[in-house]
């Protein structure tokens, strides 16, 4: 079973990540930063916040569909906004993802927000909405239950220190993950979590039994060279039961977004 982990930057490079993910056609993805504009046919939009302007995949949710055919898509929101085609305003979603192989019944799901709640009506100041959502997974091929759950951490414009916010987050994160587990379950808890190594978001995970596998194992950064400011770390994997991980590894190449790619395989049992 594969499982991967990835900040899609808005499908800003969607000539590399669309075909590298077809390609893995992971069993589970975990996808962050993913826009949805239902009443849009546009491929293209942009993004505009003040000097922080991005060009973005209009219906990056419908991209990624349409590439993993044999998967199930569920689309979390985090805010309705808009996004600009020229001088013209256009309603779009924006939030995170999660797409499930046919093969894989979903047997328990949550959704909710780690962070504020939904906007309807504009992205809002920062740090802005987050959500998070969990899936409960059967592996028939390994008479197992597989319970992940991801988020996307607020961005502080100060930077990526530990702050009362990033905490509360952690925490309700890891009730997000405790509430879709049962006893039994291996338990993934991954995403963008928009914190450095040693931060307290990790302390409450592992603190929780969780084990961090990206520093853990010696990477040293999960950002690509598409990434140019300081602080090579965001994205992070942790796992209850080590000893089950078959293989683990941030993919540096190909460079499909200025995150890297977190993959993990567990063992055949």
């Amino acid at each position: 079973m594969q499982i991967m982990c990835l900040n899609g930057w808005g499908g800003k490079i969607h000539e590399k990540i669309l075909p590298y993910l077809a390609e893995t056609a992971p069993d589970v993805l975990c996808l962050q930063e993913v826009v949805h504009s239902p009443a849009s046919d546009k491929d293209w939009l942009t993004y505009r916040d003040g000097e922080h302007v991005l060009n973005q995949r209009a219906n990056f949710f419908r991209d990624v569909l349409r590439v993993l055919p044999n998967h199930i898509g569920v689309f979390c929101p985090a805010a309705q906004g808009v996004l600009w085609d020229g001088d013209q305003t256009v309603p779009s979603q924006w939030g995170l993802a999660t797409f499930v192989h046919r093969s894989l019944p979903i047997v328990g799901q949550i959704q909710s927000f780690v962070h504020k709640e939904y906007s309807p009506n504009g992205y809002g100041d920062h740090p802005r909405s987050r959500s998070a959502h969990g899936v409960r997974v059967y592996d028939h091929k390994c008479d197992r239950v597989v319970s992940i759950t991801h988020m996307h951490g607020l961005r502080d414009l100060n930077g990526k220190m530990d702050t009362p916010a990033r905490a509360a987050q952690a925490r309700r994160l890891l009730a997000l993950s405790d509430w879709i587990a049962e006893e039994g379950d291996f338990v993934v808890v991954c995403g963008d979590f928009n914190v450095e190594p040693g931060s307290e978001t990790l302390s409450i995970l592992a603190d929780a039994g969780l084990t961090e596998l990206v520093t853990r194992r010696g990477f040293e950064g999960t950002r690509t060279s598409l990434y140019k400011k300081q602080g090579r770390f965001a994205d992070y994997m942790l796992v209850n039961r080590e000893a089950e991980v078959h293989a683990f590894d941030v993919v540096y190449d190909p460079e499909v977004s200025d995150h890297c790619p977190l993959v993990l395989r567990l063992k055949q049992s």
